[in-house]
């Protein structure tokens, strides 16, 4: 499958809407609602590579900035590289990977930061409720006057357990995953603190200090703007790795015209 993505129009709302619709054959009501949050966004998906190339066509000469992301190449993982553990040196961090491989990053290589909210999954647990309800036969039984009973009900709570998740990307395309409870902070040394959301919140805090060119956003933090930038067709529970793969393409795109 093959993606389109749109970001960073110059026109109004309404004139935008005007200028999707014609390049994808859709009411400009649909397309004002998929822009109706701002950009970027993925408004269009294919089967077809051509397909999608000649839609961001069609797209430029509606004055709309567009790109097309092949899902099979960002969901295969071949650029990015799980982190288990790492330490803040002067010039660099050194990084050991999940895969047992050690190497060393220099801050001034640092390109984006990026971070979001991801599932680890669901948990159910069981819960029994009792409460009093009415009771006729009870009510019958003392001449009318109201009467109740005891019920007990069984049940399954279901919660979802959320994460946050931290991908570096450096300036020869690779991507460095940084995901909270999976991390050994022991590296931090002295600053090491009591809880893992401290220990990852001063792991962002420094990288943005260290590497002040880096473009740093949060805006996938937020649930709704994970599913806003998505769209409806895809899922922000298993296609999170496209969703950060249109906001870096939306950046550095943002960043090479400035």
């Amino acid at each position: 499958m093959h993606i389109v993505a749109i970001h960073d129009w110059p026109q109004e709302v309404s004139e935008a809407a005007a200028a999707i619709a014609t390049a994808l054959g859709i009411l400009v009501f649909e397309a004002r609602q998929k822009i109706a949050g701002g950009g970027p966004v993925v408004i269009a998906s294919y089967a077809d590579q051509s397909q999608a190339e000649s839609t961001v066509a069609r797209l430029f000469e509606h004055g709309i900035p567009a790109f097309v992301i092949g899902c099979q190449a960002v969901q295969s993982g071949k650029q990015s590289y799980p982190v288990a553990r790492f330490v803040l040196g002067e010039q660099a961090m050194q990084l050991g990977l999940i895969s047992g491989e050690q190497l060393e990053i220099g801050y001034g290589r640092i390109e984006l930061l990026l971070v979001a909210s991801s599932c680890l999954g669901q948990t159910q647990t069981s819960s029994s409720l009792t409460e009093r309800k009415f009771s006729l036969g009870k009510t019958l039984l003392a001449g009318g006057i109201p009467m109740t009973k005891k019920v007990k009900s069984e049940g399954t709570l279901t919660s979802e357990e959320r994460d946050q998740t931290l991908w570096l990307y450096t300036s020869d395309q690779k991507i460095w995953i940084f995901n909270r409870t999976a991390l050994n902070y022991t590296g931090l040394g002295d600053a090491l603190q009591l809880s893992r959301e401290l220990n990852f919140n001063y792991l962002k805090n420094e990288l943005r200090q260290r590497a002040p060119q880096a473009n740093y956003d949060e805006r996938l933090l937020r649930r709704g703007d994970l599913i806003r930038v998505l769209g409806p067709r895809l899922s922000p529970e298993s296609d999170l790795d496209l969703a950060f793969e249109v906001l870096a393409r939306c950046l550095r795109v943002k960043h090479e015209g400035e």
